[in-house]
């Protein structure tokens, strides 16, 4: 039976991986940063980072290869950049005082507007 409390559009796999990551932004994107993934879903994933970041950055994560595998069969369109992805924060929770749950959004190769300047 479905719970009527649940929110999500997709369900979510649980898929814990280390990740390293970008900040695409000027000042940050020279700096190649770790986290860890916690779950995945077709629209995105969750993942545990030191660094605050803000809705609507973009990041670039990296992780195993299966992972990555994973990513391009629940989102074909999914935006690969050296042997990453590229995504959108969504959400951010604080979790401690360095350590933040980030719902990121998958860019996908037909997102309007979008342009990778890394």
């Amino acid at each position: 039976m479905d719970n009527p409390n649940e929110r999500r559009e997709f369900v979510r796999l649980d898929y814990a991986t280390p990740l390293v990551y970008k900040i695409c932004k000027k000042e940050t994107i020279s700096k190649l940063l770790e986290g860890y993934t916690s779950n995945i879903s077709p629209n995105g994933l969750l993942c545990n980072v030191r660094e605050s970041v803000n809705p609507d950055d973009i990041l670039w994560l990296s992780f195993d290869r299966r992972l990555l595998s994973i990513c391009e069969k629940l989102e074909k369109r999914v935006f690969i950049y050296q042997n990453g992805i590229i995504g959108k924060v969504a959400r951010v929770e604080p979790k401690g005082s360095d350590n933040f749950d980030v719902g990121l959004k998958f860019i996908t190769r037909e997102e309007p507007g979008f342009t990778i300047r890394i």
